[in-house]
């Protein structure tokens, strides 16, 4: 395992990251194998876990706690808060007070406070804002995770799926206003989705951001399990509700389209001595600005097979011939990130009022 800075803050973590959103129901809802996966990530020298305060509605938090008994000082522990209480997921909404959730000051000290609840800790290390809280002051949310930083509950201020401009424009608020800086961001990054080489990982190199990124293999895309005229494997994501949205729809012309390179890239991987898998892993793990790849398992056998990835390090050649499958900063589907911007879904806000 490698170690690497997170951005500027002198916090070594692995270069793969243990990502527990399928800790619970969610994903696997047997607490004690859960705990397994943890103990077996720790044992193969993982130090950094990712959760959030969402997936599955905290419990994957309480999971985290129950396999971090004993062994917490050791350990880089980061989740995140934004969404509100009473979802299974970032998709199924219940009812809630309609100040819940966001980027408020209001929402994120509340918040705080019941993840270092769940996961039966004094501190989080590092602390992200889920989603960009487009209806909030970017100030006021920074305001509040400083007070909480100087207040010892959270070490490092972080961010996820944040947009290039709002990076920088964090960086000079924290400037002016003598806030905390934002030192990590989470994004989606993997062979199949390049968007982010365009802006967000040169953003975060140069400003000492340590980027966290997220489904490496493509929703399973990239362990070569879906095939063209094959059917969707039984508990697969795309059997899940992401393919009751359509996501994995073969009239799609991405779809179409991702399955055209699954096997290019699949005879590139055979050719290099790797597994899909593998390959694919240490792709995300290549870029400059990637301080640690979240590996997602819901088994533990997925995680014993991506670890196995771990002392990979792909050549320049096999680098190239990537980039001529898939180019720079190309993003084959936009309906896997489920990112929302406000000034593309509200067409209000592109037009003068009448």
């Amino acid at each position: 395992m490698e170690y690497r800075p997170l951005g500027g803050t002198g916090v070594k973590v692995s270069h793969f990251c243990l990502g527990a959103m399928m800790f619970g129901p969610m994903g696997n809802p047997d607490h004690d194998e859960c705990v397994k996966i943890t103990h077996a990530a720790l044992d193969a020298g993982v130090n950094f876990i990712d959760t959030s305060d969402s997936y599955s509605d905290g419990e994957s938090e309480r999971i985290v706690a129950k396999a971090l008994k004993g062994r917490r000082d050791k350990v880089v522990l980061a989740t995140k808060c934004f969404f509100p209480p009473g979802r299974v997921g970032p998709f199924t909404r219940t009812g809630q007070n309609v100040s819940d959730g966001g980027g408020s000051r209001r929402w994120i000290v509340r918040a705080v406070e019941d993840s270092l609840r769940r996961l039966e800790t004094d501190y989080i290390d590092v602390y992200q804002l889920h989603r960009r809280d487009w209806d909030t002051e970017l100030e006021e949310s920074l305001a509040a995770m400083t007070d909480l930083q100087r207040a010892g509950k959270i070490r490092v201020i972080g961010a996820s799926a944040t947009p290039a401009e709002w990076i920088v424009e964090a960086q000079r608020i924290a400037e002016q206003r003598q806030l905390a800086r934002v030192r990590s961001e989470q994004c989606i990054y993997s062979i199949l989705s390049r968007k982010v080489e365009e802006g967000v990982l040169p953003t975060c190199h140069r400003h000492g951001v340590g980027a966290m990124v997220y489904a490496p293999l493509a929703g399973g895309w990239l362990t070569g399990k879906y095939r063209r005229n094959e059917p969707l494997p039984a508990g697969s994501r795309a059997t899940g509700r992401l393919g009751r949205m359509g996501v994995w729809d073969a009239e799609r012309q991405e779809v179409q389209r991702k399955y055209d390179l699954v096997e290019e890239l699949s005879a590139l991987a055979q050719e290099a001595g790797h597994s899909l898998t593998h390959m694919a892993m240490a792709f995300a793990a290549e870029h400059p600005a990637v301080s640690s790849v979240i590996m997602g398992p819901k088994t533990l056998d997925q995680l014993l097979d991506t670890l196995g990835a771990a002392e990979v390090r792909l050549t320049p050649e096999i680098l190239d011939r990537i980039d001529a499958i898939v180019p720079p900063g190309t993003r084959i589907d936009a309906k896997e990130s489920f990112i929302p911007n406000p000034w593309l879904d509200e067409p209000t806000r592109r037009r003068r009022p009448r």
